[in-house]
């Protein structure tokens, strides 16, 4: 099916860049979520056993690559983004990576946040939930990988439906 000119306006660009945008911004919520969330217990347990503050940060460490899968999505779109063959359709297609990425990676952050606080302070108290805290630090980083992904399955997609109708634009 032949792509229309109207498939071809200004609009899309705007759409792939919001894209983008939503990529950062959602992921590194969740990220800073995460971060302050899990920092707090690890505040509480230096309080209790300093010692431990070294194992006890890896939540914070988790969260704040969270920020980071945001940061490779927005790059790849944008590096997707050519004004002269650049088409709705793609630029839909980013606005849909971005958002997978990004609110995959929000939730991630929350679900982080959450189970280092208070893992972090039970291990304060007993040395054996460690490895507990660890694996489900591993399945909610897991839920932002998830979102990366699909995002650049969907980046994949808007390359081919840009090369293949962008030369229409």
């Amino acid at each position: 099916m032949p792509i229309a000119k109207a498939d071809c306006d200004a609009s899309g660009a705007f759409f792939g860049a919001m894209g983008a945008s939503s990529a950062l911004i959602f992921a590194n919520m969740g990220a800073a979520y995460g971060t302050a969330k899990a920092a707090v217990g690890v505040a509480h347990m230096g309080v209790a056993t300093p010692e431990k503050i070294m194992r006890g940060i890896v939540p914070v460490v988790m969260a704040g690559i969270l920020g980071i899968y945001g940061l490779i999505v927005a790059v790849i779109i944008s590096s997707g983004i050519r004004a002269e063959d650049y088409t709705n359709t793609g630029g839909y297609i980013h606005l849909g990576a971005g958002l997978s990425a990004g609110m995959a990676a929000l939730a991630a952050g929350m679900a982080i946040g959450v189970v280092g606080d208070s893992c972090v302070r039970a291990y304060a108290k007993q040395e054996k939930i460690f490895v507990a805290m660890i694996l489900m630090l591993i399945f909610a980083e897991a839920l932002g990988l998830y979102g990366l992904i699909i995002s650049l399955i969907m980046n994949n997609s808007a390359t081919t439906v840009n090369a293949k109708y962008g030369a229409l634009c």
